[in-house]
């Protein structure tokens, strides 16, 4: 009765915190058909907001990743003075508010900030441009990888990688050929939440893009603008594209795991 009971009230929760908005966004996009909705979506600085997301994640998964896999390696592989002091400000960002952080990228790099006056003097722009933007969301996005990777490499332990090492393997052949391949679905599962986080990102963006339509705007930014604007059709149709692009990567997480495990039920 308990486990009956507790089952009910889980997909009562999952239905009206999750699937019931979905449908609501999804609903309101479609309102006046198919046709209108896609129409919406042609709009140039609707476009533009799509391609600039594309490319902000795209920016921040290749950093992250690279960082992430250095940083986990560092973390499990050695014990040095400073490591928890290293991994308690890998997880700084997912404690921080976002608008925080678009401040401090603010304090900055802004026209009053700290290097800003002399960026702009060298034609540097960060502040209300892509490459604030982009600064932004690596910030946000930077633990997922670190925090996937840690766990299992720590798992993995090191007899193989030493085992390698006696074999004249080096550190790049030891690191492709035996400690990632062991940490796939996990680096995978990683580089999938980086992904949506990023696509995602509002708050420090917001502090930091400037809301320049067409140039500095990504997905969730032009979507309040449309919803401030009353365009409510083009708002919601645009929150749907994003919100089954997040869904798309959420459920690509999950797809290794799958496979692997599907692999290992004996036939």
């Amino acid at each position: 009765m308990m486990r009956r009971g507790l089952w009910v009230a889980a997909w009562a929760l999952i239905i009206l915190v999750l699937i019931m908005p979905l449908a609501v966004v999804l609903a309101e996009a479609l309102k006046n058909g198919f046709g209108p909705a896609l129409e919406t979506l042609k709009d140039p600085d609707g476009i533009a907001a799509l391609w600039l997301t594309v490319e902000v994640t795209t920016i921040a998964v290749i950093a992250n990743t690279l960082f992430g896999i250095a940083a986990a390696w560092l973390l499990t592989k050695y014990r040095f003075p400073g490591r928890t002091s290293l991994l308690v400000l890998v997880e700084l960002p997912l404690s921080i508010s976002p608008v925080v952080s678009g401040l401090v990228w603010l304090l900055l790099f802004g026209a009053q900030g700290w290097w800003g006056p002399a960026l702009e003097e060298a034609g540097i722009h960060i502040a209300f441009a892509i490459p604030g933007i982009i600064l932004a969301t690596v910030f946000v996005t930077l633990p997922y990888v670190v925090r996937t990777l840690v766990p299992l490499m720590e798992q993995q332990g090191r007899d193989t990688e030493e085992a390698a090492a006696l074999a004249g393997a080096g550190f790049w052949q030891i690191l492709w050929r035996v400690t990632l391949p062991g940490a796939r679905i996990a680096l995978v599962s990683g580089i999938l939440l980086t992904t949506a986080r990023a696509m995602g990102e509002f708050g420090a963006v917001s502090v930091v893009s400037g809301h320049i339509p067409g140039l500095t705007e990504t997905m969730p930014l032009h979507i309040e603008s449309l919803y401030n604007g009353y365009q409510t059709v083009a708002a919601f149709t645009m929150a749907a594209l994003l919100a089954c692009m997040a869904l798309a990567t959420v459920l690509l997480r999950y797809a290794p795991a799958f496979l692997w495990r599907s692999r290992e039920v004996p036939k």
